[in-house]
């Protein structure tokens, strides 16, 4: 899946009040792109030293760590450099090198965060990066912000050798996935999966177990997946503002389906190999 990026090592350990030094990475996003390296051998997040000159410090926050070697994000950027170039952040899913693809993911959840926080949803005075810990904090009145993760649940609806498959309204190919939402305000795990069911495919299930899970940067999710079981004959009534199609399929004979990457080709992958 994107974060298995072994033997690489990510480490989301905050430093206080970290200083960049020339081969640190640095992570920047401009309208749902990713500003990267590129040359004849491929594509790589920049280090400190790729950007010349100085960096205004005010407007960088230290995210993690790979390998050792620390990560900021920069907020603002607005120098030119032949070095570099936006590309959209669906690059990264197939992005070769594994462990950059993952931790450019993950900074994109973290400058969205930033983003939807830089104005105070208080007083609306401009937010400032603390640099003792991971937060977003209003100059003027104090409310600090930290990350969100949304939690949401992907499940594999099965009938023997039968898997319920969906194609969403926005999904940027054809291929088809599982049943997923976020978990609503006072509901379990379990809950969510049956009421999703329920609410995007019209059926029933039962038999729902944990399957496990995956952090999800590119929506800010932590995808939380578990199979469930269902009775075919039920009618599919789908939700048309989610939904294009849904039905089931044979193991044997499956539609396009997400890569390994996500947690929703693991899962269809994992029923399809008895386990």
């Amino acid at each position: 899946m994107l974060h298995d990026i072994e033997p690489h090592i990510f480490n989301n350990r905050f430093i206080e009040n970290a200083a960049e030094h020339e081969n640190d990475y640095i992570l920047h996003y401009k309208n749902n792109a990713i500003l990267l390296l590129g040359n004849e051998t491929g594509h790589g997040i920049p280090r400190r030293r790729d950007f010349g000159g100085s960096i205004d410090t005010t407007q960088t926050m230290h995210v993690f760590t790979l390998n050792g070697q620390n990560c900021f994000l920069l907020r603002d950027y607005d120098g030119n450099n032949e070095c570099f170039a936006y590309h959209d952040h669906a690059f990264l899913r197939t992005m070769p090198c594994r462990e950059f693809a993952y931790i450019g993911a993950v900074g994109i959840h973290i400058a969205n965060w930033v983003s939807d926080n830089a104005y105070c949803s208080r007083c609306g005075s401009k937010t400032d990066l603390k640099k003792t810990e991971r937060a977003v904090i209003c100059p003027s009145c104090g409310f600090t912000v930290y990350p969100k993760i949304s939690p949401a649940v992907i499940a594999a609806i099965t009938c023997n050798d039968k898997i319920l498959l969906a194609r969403g309204k926005h999904f940027r190919s054809a291929f088809y996935s599982l049943i997923a939402g976020y978990v609503d305000v006072g509901e379990t795990l379990e809950q969510a999966v049956v009421r999703e069911a329920k609410e995007e495919a019209g059926i029933d299930v039962t038999n729902v177990r944990y399957f496990g899970n995956q952090p999800w940067p590119f929506s800010g999710s932590q995808m939380i997946g578990f199979f469930a079981e269902a009775d075919e004959t039920q009618p599919i009534v789908i939700c048309e503002d989610e939904l294009h199609d849904a039905k089931w399929f044979p193991i044997d004979n499956l539609p396009e389906i997400p890569g390994v990457i996500s947690i929703a080709g693991e899962m269809i992958r994992a029923f399809k190999n008895g386990k």
